[in-house]
């Protein structure tokens, strides 16, 4: 007993000691944590604009990662603490059963869906990589040509084929387009590879898995793999005609009040495709640009503008819309104009994601993007 009285006090003293210690380590742990905190918080609030100016660079190919990586990182917190809410807040223990509809005071009970296209890529089923088919029994360059939906000839050219036998277990390059995979060399420009590979510069800077040190200038790095759309390599140029998209747009334009209408006149340089979902229509800068239906303006803007530069979309109702992108100067309607067919819209330019004057026209429809050509007279 004697000994315990002797005890308590050094026991008191030592948990008051360790409660000091406890407390004065918080104080320490909470300023530390809050002076890198602050500064963590000033130094992106200060930089945050590199990383918006990135993603719009990039032309949106990095959106979408950035995007994936976030929703990934949100449900990730969502399993860590969806036990604590359930154990602690009886509302989000509700059985699954029970949050599958909701009440509508309009309708009794209403299903809850989600749109399943809100992450598609570009386009779905398309890629911007060049992969590795390994040849199979009963396969044919031709076959895998028509399954991958490039040309045998682009087969051949990235593989170094001389003929069109291959064997099974044959490892192909097989890119995503046809045309050329080219190593940019010091010096090069979309200007010069274009003129190297007989093809149009304007499909290099259009292709979106293509990246550029400024999209604005379209400038290269030394040693970087560019796809070259319809691109022919030098040694093939001597023997092989590539497959042409020539045709023009009418000299005289007549507007009516049913359908669509060229908007411009031209030589049509670039079709409609997976990564181009659109014609592009060349000639003279400064050729005037018509509305190809009539319809209300719901953009008429000058400056980058994700690689439209200065444009004027309208509306035609029913969801129907058209785009007609590069102009040159503002477009001289504003938004809320309402539009007749056969109406000055706007100029042909070079602006935006553009590698010479032309008119990059598109006509969408509530299922999405639609080939201009099957619609105009």
């Amino acid at each position: 007993m004697h000994i315990i009285k002797r005890l308590l006090p050094l026991s008191r003293s030592y948990l008051t000691n360790f409660a000091f210690e406890v407390a004065s380590f918080s104080e320490f742990l909470f300023l530390y944590s809050k002076k890198y905190l602050n500064g963590f918080f000033l130094f992106f609030e200060k930089e945050k604009n590199l990383l918006v100016r990135f993603l719009l660079m990039k032309r949106g190919k990095y959106n979408r990662t950035f995007l994936h990586i976030a929703t990934i990182g949100l449900l990730g917190l969502g399993v860590m603490i969806a036990p604590v809410l359930t154990d602690t807040l009886p509302i989000f223990s509700t059985s699954v059963n029970a949050i599958q509809r909701i009440p509508s005071p309009a309708s009794g009970t209403q299903s809850v869906t989600v749109d399943e296209n809100v992450f598609n890529t570009v386009s779905s089923g398309h890629r911007g990589k060049v992969i590795t088919y390994t040849v199979e029994h009963g396969d044919t360059l031709t076959a895998i040509a028509q399954k991958f939906d490039i040309s045998v000839d682009t087969i051949k050219w990235a593989n170094n084929l001389t003929s069109d036998e291959v064997s099974v277990g044959d490892q192909l390059q097989i890119l995503p387009v046809s045309g050329v995979l080219y190593k940019v060399e010091s010096g090069d420009t979309v200007y010069s590879i274009a003129d190297k590979l007989k093809t149009n510069a304007q499909k290099i800077v259009d292709f979106p898995f293509n990246d550029f040190a400024n999209p604005e200038t379209f400038s290269l790095v030394s040693g970087q793999d560019l796809v070259v759309p319809d691109g022919i390599p030098p040694t093939a140029q001597s023997t092989y005609t590539a497959p042409t998209f020539i045709a023009s747009a009418p000299t005289q334009i007549t507007f009516t009040g049913t359908g669509f209408n060229w908007p411009i006149q031209g030589l049509i340089t670039q079709g409609y495709s997976w990564y181009h979902k659109a014609i592009d229509i060349a000639g003279p800068i400064g050729t005037p640009i018509y509305a190809a239906k009539a319809g209300v303006v719901m953009e008429a803007d000058c400056g980058w503008n994700y690689g439209y530069g200065c444009h004027v979309l309208l509306s035609n109702g029913g969801g129907w819309s058209t785009m007609y992108a590069h102009m040159v100067g503002q477009p001289p309607v504003a938004t809320g104009d309402s539009i007749t067919a056969g109406q000055l819209i706007g100029y042909r330019g070079d602006t935006g994601n553009s590698t010479g004057p032309h008119t990059h026209f598109e006509i969408r429809s509530p299922d999405g993007y639609l080939n201009p050509l099957s619609y105009l007279p």
